[in-house]
């Protein structure tokens, strides 16, 4: 069966399709898909990985189909940036949120 493998940096995107046998799993799949020596910062033991969105584990049973995502780590807290650019519009209004 066919599924994709998928994994982003800002200035660099891999989408690899590879074949997989019925009842593969992530780790097969991405494994099989050769992107771990392409991006050598993966750290399948670290890095949480999903299928269309969804956060799974390593050993998670794929369809056909199915997109399997590696995610890089946060640099920043989303909170953190909505809290700053409320700060940010409060100073250049001068009024409190």
């Amino acid at each position: 069966m066919k599924v994709e493998v998928a994994y982003a940096l800002p200035q660099k995107q891999k989408l690899i399709t590879v074949d997989v046998a019925e009842g593969a799993t992530a780790r097969e799949a991405i494994e099989l898909s050769g992107i771990l020596p392409l991006f050598p910062e993966i750290d399948l033991a670290s890095s949480k990985i999903g299928v269309f969105s969804r956060v799974v584990t390593l050993d998670h049973p794929l369809r056909e189909g199915d997109r399997v995502e590696i995610y890089r780590p946060l640099l920043i807290d989303p909170k953190e940036v909505r809290r700053r650019k409320a700060e940010e519009k409060r100073a250049l209004t001068g009024k409190p949120q």
